[in-house]
């Protein structure tokens, strides 16, 4: 079994939305394979709380005007460290980068095909580590997230 065209469409529309947010390392996996609850996982990353919220209700309002979906649960949003978005067709992961490295979600669904993403989506992969470099802190620290002259986060 494969995710459902409905999902791909669910994940392709919140990626983006992610991606427009500036998450960092958006990836999908179609798990319907190997879970029966769900066709795909979606993970996202971000270095502050902050922006995890942000990316987090850009994904929910682009999904619910674009595509009428709404998620039938929320997990995590108070803390903010790990934000969980249940659609029942996909279920969105949009993590602290402290907790995307601890719990390596990636490693657990490897085994699971990648789904191809909006180019803005793809392009985001690596810039945790290109955020460290520019600001000098560890990847997984990131707490002074700001932005530039040229409006670009730093």
């Amino acid at each position: 079994m494969t995710a459902t065209d409905r999902s791909i469409e669910l994940v392709n529309a919140a990626a983006q939305a992610a991606a427009d947010r500036l998450a960092h390392d958006i990836i999908a996996y179609d798990v319907s394979d190997v879970l029966s609850i769900t066709d795909a996982f979606l993970l996202a990353s971000a270095p502050n709380d902050r922006q995890v919220k942000s990316i987090v209700d850009e994904i929910e309002e682009r999904l619910n005007k674009e595509l009428g979906a709404k998620p039938v649960r929320r997990e995590g949003d108070r803390e903010a460290r790990w934000v969980l978005l249940d659609y029942v067709d996909i279920v969105v992961h949009v993590q602290h980068s402290e907790e995307r490295v601890f719990y390596a979600l990636e490693r657990l669904w490897k085994d699971c095909p990648e789904l191809p993403l909006p180019e803005d989506a793809v392009k985001t992969r690596g810039k945790a580590e290109e955020h460290a470099r520019l600001t000098g802190a560890d990847a997984s620290e990131g707490d002074d997230l700001g932005a530039g002259t040229d409006g670009e986060l730093r």
